[in-house]
């Protein structure tokens, strides 16, 4: 079964905001939670300027799941990291735990007063029966159920941002840094993913 992550090119994305408007339209976001935001960096620095889409990256080893103290995320078959809002408490360990900032929450204030944590779904719902009424309420829509890719990563005018099997994501990648010659470190894939084992060096090999 294919894994699915998410990957942004920083040579394409050109800070259009497309991205974010597509995920809250597409899942009626509520006010004040950013599943996605566009982040730059380096703003000003000719020639260092680049803009990066961020959301939750549903990472291999999530390290929200490991601090959550109720146990409220879960991973799915295709690697897409869920949670069950019935289950959160609103503790925010998971906010600090991120490394990518994507756990929200729809108020500010103290612990049990900031409400139930929304992160991005990869647009594949939650624990609720696939397409139905609860779980667009509580999750907005579940494209991938629907055999179509998160609405962010669709969305995306220069096909900066893409979301779906890793390895054909990683392929398309490969392929770009190719042929522009640079680009080659993908910017949170390390950090969510896990680098490449390196290959131990043949014996009497010079380091």
């Amino acid at each position: 079964m294919a894994r699915m992550k998410f990957l942004c090119d920083a040579e394409r994305c050109i800070e259009c905001n497309g991205c974010v408007t597509a995920c809250k339209n597409e899942n009626e976001v509520p006010w004040g939670v950013n599943r996605r935001r566009v982040v730059t960096i380096n703003d000003g620095v000719v020639g260092a300027e680049k803009s990066i889409s961020v959301a939750c990256m549903h990472c291999s080893d999530a390290p929200c799941m490991a601090v959550c103290p109720v146990d409220c995320f879960y991973r799915t078959d295709e690697g897409v990291v869920l949670h069950d809002k019935d289950l959160c408490i609103g503790c925010g360990y998971c906010f600090y735990a991120c490394p990518f900032g994507a756990p929200q929450f729809p108020q500010a204030g103290a612990f049990g007063l900031r409400g139930k944590m929304d992160k991005c779904t990869f647009c594949a719902g939650g624990p609720e029966k696939d397409l139905s009424k609860e779980e667009w309420q509580k999750y907005g829509s579940n494209r991938l159920a629907q055999g179509k890719l998160p609405a962010c990563a669709e969305m995306c005018s220069t096909k900066a941002l893409l979301g779906g099997d890793g390895d054909v994501i990683a392929d398309i990648y490969r392929q770009r840094v190719f042929k522009r010659g640079k680009g080659s470190e993908v910017w949170g894939w390390g950090t969510a993913y896990g680098k490449p084992d390196q290959k131990a060096a043949p014996a009497g090999a010079k380091s």
